[in-house]
């Protein structure tokens, strides 16, 4: 190979076309009506369009995709994922949660990129609740 193909290689790879970000999350429900009801009362969370939208002028930080083992304990083995959300608030929004009555973990984390909390909703799915750091 020569500087000519190298060169057109490497100007060829930076026009290739790529993944630019994350364009949604796809979850099954067993009443997904009434679990996008809860996610609005509980969380502020509308779905007027039959899905949950987050404008890009909304977004306080950079979105995480992450592959876990199947056996990670990071949320329940019986779950195939888990939802993140972020939140302006973290002591705010758990302590909503709880007067609601809803199941949240006494532990939090504490991170140099933010503060974690978590949930578990109607359908029993830990979610994850992320208050990035400023």
């Amino acid at each position: 190979m020569d500087n000519r193909d190298r060169l057109f290689g490497a100007l060829w790879e930076s026009y290739m076309a790529k993944v630019t970000g994350l364009g949604g999350a796809f979850l099954r429900a067993a009443d997904p009506k009434a679990l996008y009801a809860w996610y609005e009362e509980h969380l502020g969370i509308g779905s007027p369009e039959g899905s949950f939208v987050f404008p890009k002028e909304t977004q306080r930080a950079s979105i995480a995709v992450a592959f876990f083992p199947e056996a990670s304990s990071y949320f329940p083995v019986s779950q195939p994922a888990m939802l993140n959300f972020q939140v302006d608030d973290l002591v705010g929004v758990l302590e909503k949660l709880k007067a609601a009555g809803v199941t949240v973990d006494p532990k939090t984390g504490d991170y140099d990129y933010g503060r974690f909390g978590w949930f578990v909703d109607p359908e029993g799915n830990r979610v994850e609740l992320w208050q990035p750091t400023e």
